[in-house]
């Protein structure tokens, strides 16, 4: 497929007022600001999608002052081919606004066979960058994370993989991704002895899923590290998509691996309850669900998915309205606890 088929696409001229209107956060104690609004390559971006739409999207998250993309070396299907889709569509329309763009990948899940394509060796770290370097055609990512814990390796090796990628510069920051809060804090005792920029943890979170309200943002605080939520829409649930039942199209209905009709059905009554709560607010629940993350002063970020254009501009409009009222966290807490 040719990306620059002109009968496609015309060549890309970023909006001039593309930071007239995001909101940006400090990432923990560190120099970063991060868009409120951060765009997710986990799906849409892979080989099985259309690349005419990935770029669409990219663009119009970049023409609403979404600066951070975030990759991972396995997003796809198949594994690698979201990055090296990024890396076609950068060439071609983000090139000039490299200085202007907060990029990222990780390692840490399975990526290829072996005992070295997985979990958290200094030689799956290092080698996992590498190839990812190459996929995007970049020279350095802005934030490197691992993944996820490996109980096998220790830790000193993980995280000294990852100091030395910031030594040799293929990576300006570091993270840390899916760490429970005691493991969270041993990886900062060491990257600080090390005088590594730890600045985020990426972590799940929304309304139906705070488990980083026990301890992790308070660890992060403590540390000056900021977090970053993913799945801040519990892969839909927090949408109008299931009020009236659960579509034939839908990730429930085809039982991923992240969700699944039971659990859509488990929690109906609460996202009807919630979402009748956002109707008052003015917002779609979606949008709510956002904000509702954002109140939290460690969240530097919520990261969303987009299948188009239309649908990340909507969650975008979650910023248009951040502030709760005391009564509006009550009946919100009284839903969801």
């Amino acid at each position: 497929m040719d990306i620059n088929d002109k009968s496609k696409t015309k060549s890309y001229i970023a909006a001039t007022d593309r930071y007239g209107h995001m909101v940006y956060n400090r990432s923990g104690k560190s120099g970063v600001l991060l868009p409120a609004i951060s765009l997710g390559l986990w799906h849409n971006f892979g080989f099985v999608d259309n690349i005419h739409n990935a770029r669409e999207v990219l663009r119009c998250a970049f023409d609403l002052g979404i600066t951070h993309f975030d990759l991972a070396n396995n997003y796809g299907p198949p594994f690698g081919s979201a990055e090296e889709n990024f890396g076609t569509i950068f060439k071609a329309d983000f090139k000039p606004y490299r200085d202007e763009l907060f990029i990222a990948s990780k390692a840490g899940y399975d990526m290829w066979p072996g005992p070295y394509g997985n979990f958290g060796s200094r030689k799956y770290l290092i080698a996992s960058l590498d190839q990812s370097l190459k996929r995007m055609g970049l020279d350095y990512v802005d934030i490197f994370y691992h993944h996820r814990p490996d109980p096998d390796t220790p830790l000193e090796e993980t995280m000294g993989a990852l100091a030395d990628i910031v030594r040799q510069g293929k990576a300006l920051y570091v993270g840390i991704s899916n760490y429970q809060p005691e493991e969270t804090q041993q990886a900062a005792d060491i990257l600080k002895r090390l005088n590594v920029p730890f600045i985020l943890h990426q972590a799940r979170y929304s309304m139906l899923d705070r488990w980083v309200e026990d301890g992790l943002l308070s660890t992060l605080e403590q540390n000056g590290v900021g977090c970053i939520a993913f799945s801040p829409l519990a892969q839909g649930m927090l949408t109008d998509k299931y009020l009236n039942g659960i579509p034939k199209d839908s990730r429930a209905a085809k039982d991923f691996t992240y969700l699944d009709v039971e659990t859509v059905h488990s929690n109906l009554e609460k996202v009807k309850q919630l979402s009748s709560i956002a109707q008052q607010r003015g917002q779609k629940l979606s949008q709510m669900a956002i904000a509702w993350i954002l109140r939290q002063p460690q969240v530097a970020s919520v990261l969303i998915g987009a299948s188009s254009a239309r649908q990340l501009i909507e969650n975008v409009q979650s910023i248009d309205n951040l502030e709760f009222s005391p009564e509006e966290l009550k009946q919100i807490e009284t839903i969801i606890s």
